[in-house]
């Protein structure tokens, strides 16, 4: 024995003898100390749906009635019918975990399972259970948890590509248990070494896997402990057990242990803190709410973190008798505990990632992940009309000390950190609302009631791009004409004429910006340039994302400072700060490996700064990033405006991910949740405060919805008119391609804001533009030309 391994066991002995001997009020408080350090105040759960394949079983488990004889007229098994009903169920309520449970092996005891089997060409009930799984995955995109008993390497195989996790409770380590009159007397899958071989197995496949113990079933204390140690001892080895259940035994009618004394809540208190002091503050620590009625809020007290699944469609089928607590009463008895409720995937997630998870069924844990990897809480979705954004909630209870204690120190100006940034993402329930009152008092502030736009036309020149980036729809090549709209190149003319008609109604701007056409030199920009302001010499040119600036720099072999120098000489105006998407090189290389680094793109925008050209600058979340990601976005944007001083305003932009090429493979989040929206948007203005004084939200991508919650939560900004909106429709966004000044107007108005009409360079708006804005007739439909014939097919092909 190593004296590594002499001085764990060493202190095993001591904690054995503490967890035995000590007052459990102190056990319970430091256990409690233990899960807050590990966990913060998250106590998670997964809506889930019970999917009960076979209730036959070849164990005979003295406390079971899951597993019983099949009734008159009953099959063995689900069909895939039912199971697809009962799933499709489960999604419409809103769950995202389906729980597949069955009984080990029956087809060795019961002629109707094997029967059954053979009938439909499956050689065991596993293989049964493969084909389901997959069916809900595919179907429902429900993710298949499974509870399937004793396994082999190739079973466990085969449900890993088809489920995002897997379990199999210990239960016990106490081998006397299987003995006559012992709870698993005749019950060959309970025997301890099959147990943990199974899960033993399952770490070394990399399957993220729940086991727990079962107390009251004739165990002892110290038999308890044991268990606990050896489930440590795996996880310890390969780290895949995400979770650990400690479960009280319910005794049940028409059961041999009938009559057996039940677990009092103190020994199930005791236990519980003794797995939280054992396991560790990492370990995710559950207890089922049902088995313990009206008590269960005490189960935090001992040091859990978790509920475990939770079903508003099927009941507990293991404990029938014990009814799930309805959501409201789950959620008040959280809070009752100063803790709040987050609803989690089967896979929790520090277990979400291409190791732990299957090719096959990581596109849709990641459709139903939020960017720290919990489940989403709300089915909105960026540039989706037909689901409204969810309504702000209450502040009440405490919340969080650290959110307030972050937001204490950014009242008082103190320069922020990567750390405090992320903290601040981290906000949910009541700590959302603090987090929005406080952006938004900072807004009243600095820009009272008024809610800025300017009337504006895009005119996006070509959707021809020699890149391709994963989250871009609107960028196409002969091989993208399944995306939305077929490949087009204006010609000048076509672009005076939108230059001069978007002037007619008003429009004091206009915003060029294209796919990066392989054709095109930086002479083509300067000419399109020309174009725009021969057409209209008064007019605004808003041009030229920063990787077009990089394209034709390059091209007519200029460093960006002198390209930047002749934009301005022929009339350019100022930048859009776009093409930022993420500011983080990891990032980029997964969704954009071919444009600017961050680097880069910081120089373009800051070289443009020091030739008198203003610039925006943008955020495009809710992908692949994490908030880590956003925070060191914030501060290089901060650091950036800190020493130029040159950007006007700071839009986020909501991933569209309908479309997107990424998202199609299912290699992306399905864009941010609206909490995470309203995040954005808040603490942009609380960070880049006081260097950035406008924050503006995007209406093509939220909707005049979300946009609402948006501006009464820091935002005081709500862009352009557009006219033509062309890149937020292509990703799928079904939001309008036009918001008109006086709809505009009158849309400020409802939520008892003052709308300011202003230049893109944020002066007043001249009042006769606006007027005829207000007036103008709504524009023809615009008909894309196609690419002209000097646009040769070979630079189409960097497409394919």
């Amino acid at each position: 024995m190593t004296c590594i391994a002499r001085h764990h066991e060493e202190q095993d002995v001591l904690l054995r003898a503490r967890l035995l001997g000590d007052a459990p009020d102190r056990l319970m408080a430091e256990a409690c100390a233990l899960r807050d350090a590990g966990h913060g105040l998250i106590q998670s759960f997964s809506p889930k749906v019970f999917i009960p394949l076979t209730r036959l079983c070849r164990d005979y488990c003295h406390y079971c009635t899951f597993s019983r004889p099949l009734e008159r007229g009953e099959t063995p098994y689900l069909t895939a019918e039912e199971v697809l009903a009962i799933a499709r169920e489960g999604a419409a309520q809103g769950c995202t975990e389906a729980l597949f449970t069955l009984g080990d092996k029956p087809e060795l005891r019961h002629a109707a399972a094997r029967e059954a089997l053979e009938a439909t060409g499956y050689a065991s009930t596993i293989a049964y259970l493969v084909d389901m799984c997959a069916l809900v995955l595919k179907e429902t995109g429900l993710l298949p948890h499974v509870n399937a008993g004793v396994m082999g390497r190739e079973d466990l195989l085969a449900l890993r590509r088809v489920s995002a996790s897997q379990g199999l409770m210990l239960e016990t380590v106490a081998d006397r248990l299987g003995e006559k009159g012992g709870a698993h007397y005749r019950s060959p899958d309970k025997v301890p070494a099959a147990r943990l071989e199974t899960i033993r197995l399952a770490g070394e496949l990399a399957i993220p896997f729940t086991s727990g113990i079962l107390i009251g079933i004739g165990e002892t204390r110290e038999e308890r402990l044991d268990a606990l140690f050896a489930i440590r001892d795996l996880h310890r080895a390969h780290g895949h057990i995400q979770e650990v259940i400690v479960q009280n035994f319910r005794a049940k009618l028409r059961t041999p242990m009938a009559d057996a004394q039940e677990p009092d809540i103190a020994d199930l208190l005791w236990t519980i803190a003794a797995a939280r002091l054992i396991l560790g503050p990492a370990m995710n620590i559950q207890a089922p709410p049902n088995l313990s009625a009206d008590d269960f809020p005490r189960l935090m007290d001992a040091g859990i973190n978790d509920w475990g699944g939770v079903s508003p469609v099927t009941p507990d089928h293991v404990n029938p008798e014990a009814p799930w607590p309805e959501l409201a009463r789950l959620e008040t008895g959280t809070a009752e505990r100063g803790r709040m409720l987050v609803r989690r995937l089967p896979v929790y997630p520090p277990w979400l990632a291409k190791r732990w998870i299957a090719p096959e069924v990581l596109p849709a844990v990641l459709r139903h992940s939020d960017a720290h990897g919990w489940g989403r809480d709300d089915r909105w979705h960026s540039g989706d009309s037909a689901v409204a954004p969810p309504q702000p909630g209450a502040v009440c209870g405490p919340g969080d000390p650290a959110i307030g204690q972050a937001l204490a120190a950014l009242e008082a100006g103190n320069e922020p950190d990567a750390g405090l940034v992320e903290l601040l993402f981290s906000a949910r329930g009541g700590d959302v609302e603090r987090v929005s009152a406080a952006a938004d008092d900072l807004r009243q502030r600095v820009n009272g009631d008024a809610v800025g736009y300017v009337v504006n036309r895009n005119i996006n020149y070509t959707n021809i791009c020699a890149y391709a980036c994963g989250f871009c729809a609107f960028s196409k090549g002969r091989t993208h004409e399944d995306l939305r709209g077929r490949p087009y190149d204006l010609d000048h003319d076509e672009i005076a004429r939108r230059v001069r008609e978007a002037a007619a109604r008003g429009a004091s701007e206009v915003c060029l910006q294209g796919g990066i056409h392989p054709a095109y030199t930086g002479q083509t920009y300067l000419e399109i340039l020309r174009t725009a302001r021969q057409a209209v010499p008064g007019i605004h040119v808003h041009a030229f994302s920063p990787l077009e600036v990089a394209h034709g720099a390059q091209t007519l072999g200029l460093n960006i400072r002198e390209f930047l120098e002749r934009l301005k000489a022929e009339g350019l105006g100022s930048l859009p700060g776009t093409a930022a998407e993420i500011l983080d090189d990891e990032v980029r290389a997964i969704i954009c490996p071919d444009k600017l680094t961050a680097a880069e793109w910081l120089d373009v925008i800051g070289t443009a700064h020091e030739v008198g050209l203003r610039t925006t600058a943008t955020i495009m979340f809710g992908h692949v990033e994490t908030p880590a990601h956003w925070a060191k976005h914030l501060l290089a944007i901060r650091a950036l405006q800190m020493r130029t001083g040159g950007i006007t305003e700071f839009v986020p932009l909501p991933f569209v991910h309908m479309e997107a090429p990424l998202a199609r493979k299912g290699q992306t989040r399905a864009g941010p949740t609206f909490r995470e929206v309203r995040l954005m948007h808040a603490i942009a203005r609380l960070v880049l405060h006081p260097h950035i004084t406008n924050i503006q939200t995007s209406w093509t991508k939220l909707g005049q919805q979300g946009a609402t919650q948006c501006l009464q939560g820091g935002a005081n900004d709500i862009g352009g008119s557009l006219m033509n909106e062309s890149i937020s429709r292509a990703a799928g966004s079904a939001h309008g391609q036009e918001f008109p000044p006086l709809e505009m107007d009158a849309f400020i108005g409802s939520i008892g804001r003052v709308p300011l009409p202003r230049t893109t360079l944020y002066a007043d708006a001249d009042p006769s533009s606006i007027e005829r804005a207000r007036i103008a007739a709504p524009l023809e439909p615009v008909i894309q030309t196609p690419p002209r014939k000097r646009l040769a097919d070979p630079a189409l092909e960097l497409h394919a």
